[in-house]
């Protein structure tokens, strides 16, 4: 297991973040805590949550109770100073969750407050902005997408009211760092520009979906990501389990998410099974576990921290942590990247 800096921060993680957002509904309580054991027992010292998860599905009777689960394990085990904690306060759309409103000061010091209290901690590592206010194109929203429509000096006002927060909750040590989820380019440089004039808390990651499926930071994100030292932690680096392999031929295995999320929110479409046919058949060429492939391609990147991968058994964690001593050589790149070539946004 290689270990990496947050950023520009003294926090160093593991090259394998254990993300948890099945705990709750498709993993119990008690399969939550062993997966921690297992991950921590094997290198692992990163857990990302949220506010929001689980989140298949997402509801208002289950929201938060990840972080009941990652709190009920920390205050059995006594290992927090082992962990370095990172979750996230929602953005807007979820009524379950203060309404729905937009992130706010406000809002933040609720939430955290709230997390804290379900997690059993007295700070989190990394406090992230799930989504940003003005909106995103992520989650398939790039077919959509239109900034024509923001207003700059509205959302740079927000940027400097959250960051000057976020700058009392590190200095009162209920947070040590910051991060952004679901950010672009322009906006991750405008927290950064604000920050750095008024000194408030410097953006250390991004939290966007990559995988060889969805790869969007590799252009103007990735260059931001080199120069500003804010590493990707990538979710969905399997794609919501299509780069497993474990969905050919038309297969549904029980209690998988294309079983419980038919579209995998929005990434099942009739042109994208081809695609995950061709990158699994690169895996197979080379003798090497298709997750494993999928992973180690992420970890991979020049431009990313810590990959985050989400399992609903220990012998799926114990093939995606397996990713962590994989390097995969030239041939299997120039595979992927001819795959690619053909098929650069299958969704």
């Amino acid at each position: 297991m290689d270990y990496r800096k947050l950023g520009r921060s003294d926090i160093e993680v593991s090259e394998i973040c254990l993300g948890s957002m099945t705990w709750g509904t498709q993993n119990s309580e008690a399969e939550g805590h062993a997966q921690i054991d297992y991950a921590l027992d094997r290198g692992v010292t990163f857990i990302d949550t949220a506010e929001l998860y689980p989140s298949n599905p997402m509801s208002a009777a289950t929201a938060g109770r990840t972080e009941e689960i990652i709190g009920s394990w920390l205050a059995k085990s006594g290992r927090r100073d082992e962990v370095v904690l990172a979750t996230k306060v929602a953005g807007e759309g979820h009524d379950y969750i203060q309404n729905g409103i937009d992130i706010s000061p406000q809002k933040i010091r609720i939430s955290l407050e709230g997390s804290l209290q379900k997690l059993q901690t007295d700070y989190v590592d990394l406090y992230q902005l799930h989504w940003p206010n003005r909106g995103s194109y992520h989650f398939r929203n790039n077919w959509r997408y239109d900034p024509s429509k923001q207003d700059t000096q509205q959302t740079q006002e927000h940027i400097y009211a959250v960051l000057a927060y976020l700058g009392e909750l590190v200095a009162d040590g209920k947070i040590r760092q910051i991060g952004l989820s679901n950010e672009t380019c322009w906006g991750t440089s405008q927290f950064l520009q604000i920050a750095e004039a008024n000194n408030f808390p410097r953006v250390v990651s991004l939290q966007n979906e990559y995988s060889l499926m969805y790869r969007s930071h590799d252009l103007d994100l990735a260059e931001l990501s080199h120069h500003e030292q804010v590493g990707l932690l990538p979710y969905s680096p399997l794609a919501c389990g299509m780069l497993t392999g474990k969905y050919e031929s038309g297969a549904r295995p029980a209690g998988s998410r294309l079983t419980t999320n038919p579209d995998l929110w929005g990434r099942v479409n009739d042109a994208v099974w081809p695609v995950i046919d061709q990158y699994v058949a690169i895996a197979r060429k080379h003798g090497i576990d298709p997750a494993q492939m999928a992973i180690a391609f992420c970890n991979q990147r020049p431009f990313v921290t810590s990959s985050i991968i989400g399992a609903t058994s220990i012998e799926q964690l114990a093939v995606n942590l397996g990713a962590a001593e994989l390097e995969l050589g030239d041939e299997v790149l120039e595979d992927i990247q001819k795959v690619y070539r053909q098929y650069p946004i299958p969704y």
